[in-house]
């Protein structure tokens, strides 16, 4: 069996979705794997660490497809990339499927089965797999670095010659995976941290970071299947946003995290809220690619309102290439091991991982949500 590991085009995407590492532990007598040169260049992995591994390097698409059975990518493929792809071989990737429906079928129309790095189902026997919590953790920590670096004060308490200076304020709004891990590295870095989320079982891990949990008592049910927060009513938005008014108002870094899967992000922190903090705080919106939760914040861009900033950076994860490569990487590697036997495929669509993970199917997009997008 043949895999093409692709190089990704898009230009701020510095991820590979095969490292040197994983590569030994794939490679075997029944799978060949070939990269296309400079794949790893932006993560820091050259050509020949890739050929020590055991891997092929092409020089061209041409020679990288031919008689690929399996592609690995990390971000969704352009119609472009699609194009040149091998009629029914087997793509492994992100996908976005509930923000881009319509990948599917350009999928289809070269009878490509595809898997999503996204959407499979969050259960223990995935763990290892879980593509969304091991890139979701990453940016939570870059979230904080990136604040910590901008604002103008530290973080931790300091006791000087010349008086002491209290720690910094960090209010975390979203307590998922990307939300845990801005807590931890805030505490680490010395702050004082506040979080919020919709969730009520979050209040245990937030406080078992050593932070203090906002309570927020809404009339409705708050997390939907998987562990996922759910869109909630208008109402009860509006009683979130009064009840963390105060804090974020108070707090000199705000990291917002708050994302529902296939629907606009909530907005968490309105322009009367930023506007009430004080000059030279930093708000970073982590859900600013999609819609956003902080009123005002703009893809990829600092605006500033009242001397006070909010930060739009876009795929975090690509900024820590290096690691977060290794873990993606890792994540295919235990999704494809459940797939081969032996160097051929078996695609057992009666086990809920391979179920939940594939999109397109035998010319037909067979994930539920897709379809649904799909007729709306």
């Amino acid at each position: 069996m043949k895999i093409a590991v692709a190089k990704e085009i898009l230009a701020d995407e510095n991820r590979v979705a095969m490292t040197p590492d994983t590569i030994k532990k794939l490679k075997s007598d029944d799978v060949e794997i070939v990269i296309q040169s400079s794949a790893g260049k932006l993560s820091h992995y050259t050509d020949e660490e890739y050929e020590k591994a055991g891997a092929q390097i092409a020089g061209s698409e041409k020679e990288l497809y031919d008689g690929a059975e399996v592609i690995f990518k990390v971000r969704p493929p352009e119609k472009k990339e699609i194009a040149s792809y091998p009629k029914g071989c087997v793509l492994v990737s992100y996908l976005e499927v509930l923000r881009n429906p319509e990948i599917s079928n350009e999928l289809n129309k070269r009878n490509i089965t595809s898997f999503a790095m996204d959407t499979i189902p969050r259960i223990s026997r995935a763990q290892s797999m879980d593509a969304l919590s091991s890139q979701a953790s990453a940016a939570g920590y870059k979230a904080v670095l990136l604040a910590a670096a901008f604002i103008r004060k530290f973080l931790p308490m300091l006791t000087t010659a010349a008086g002491t200076i209290p720690p910094a304020k960090v209010v975390v709004l979203g307590a998922g995976v990307a939300g845990l891990q801005a807590i931890a590295t805030a505490r680490r870095l010395g702050a004082k941290v506040e979080a919020y989320d919709i969730r009520p079982a979050a209040k245990e891990e937030v406080q078992s970071l050593g932070a203090k949990f906002i309570d927020v008592t809404l009339d409705e049910e708050t997390e939907a299947e998987g562990g996922y927060a759910k869109d909630v009513s208008d109402k009860s938005k509006s009683v979130i946003q009064q009840t963390i008014h105060n804090h974020v108002a108070a707090a000199d870094i705000v990291i917002t995290t708050a994302q529902v899967p296939g629907k606009k992000a909530p907005i968490l922190v309105t322009e009367k809220m930023v506007k009430a903090m004080q000059p030279g705080s930093v708000l970073v919106d982590m859900a600013v690619e999609q819609g956003g939760n902080v009123e005002g914040s703009k893809v990829g861009e600092n605006v500033e309102i009242n001397g006070v900033t909010i930060m739009g950076p876009v795929n975090l994860p690509a900024r820590m290439a290096m690691d977060t490569s290794q873990m993606y990487a890792r994540n295919i590697m235990s999704l494809f091991k459940l797939m081969n036997k032996e160097g051929k495929l078996d695609l057992n669509f009666e086990d809920a991982i391979i179920k939940g993970a594939c999109i397109t199917h035998d010319g037909q997009t067979i994930h539920e949500k897709t379809k649904e997008l799909l007729n709306a």
